[in-house]
């Protein structure tokens, strides 16, 4: 299955200095995405990305931004979203094995596989997009509707116990 959104490059075409690739979705890709990660739309205007050929395997940084809509997820109302989300990645011929274990420091980046002799700048964008979302976006008048349905708060929960009554009686007798 092709990817909504595919950018890919050739290995063969990726040196050791940093080189920029300009990558943007049109609109059919931005309507796809959109539909695969649930927006009711996606007004994406993803950058540039320095790629660049390491040890390691190949770095790729650079930003996602954009703007998408979303449904609150207690209200359903549209709610305007602004995506700006850093994108470091190494891409490797090979992933660690499960069990394995890594040191990773601080300034790890995330691993991902080469497949097929190329890398994908669309699809890690598409990634990067997901993991950037809201999963439950709320708007102004979520609370008033949660109230509305008798929902409580995180401050208002008071978890009851055996000893709660106790506690607030011995508290008005001293």
């Amino acid at each position: 299955m092709k990817p909504e959104f595919s950018r890919p490059e050739r290995l063969d075409t990726i040196g050791e200095r940093e080189r920029i690739v300009e990558i943007v979705a049109n609109e059919d890709e931005r309507a796809a995405l959109a539909k695969r990660f649930d927006l009711p739309r996606y007004r994406g205007s993803t950058r540039d990305f320095g790629i660049k050929r390491t040890e390691s395997g190949i770095v790729v940084k650079g930003r996602v931004t954009g703007a998408a809509v979303q449904a609150c997820s207690v209200t359903d109302e549209p709610l305007d979203t602004h995506i700006d989300e850093p994108v470091a990645l190494l891409f490797v011929e090979q992933l660690i094995a499960e069990g394995d274990e890594v040191e990773l420091s601080d300034d790890a980046l995330d691993m991902v596989a080469i497949e097929g002799g190329t890398i994908d700048l669309g699809e890690a964008a598409a990634d990067t997009l997901a993991l950037s979302i809201d999963p439950f976006p709320r708007g102004p008048n979520a609370a008033a509707a949660l109230a509305a349905a008798g929902v409580i708060s995180e401050d208002e929960f008071r978890p009851a116990n055996a000893f709660s009554d106790l506690k607030a009686r011995m508290a008005k007798k001293g």
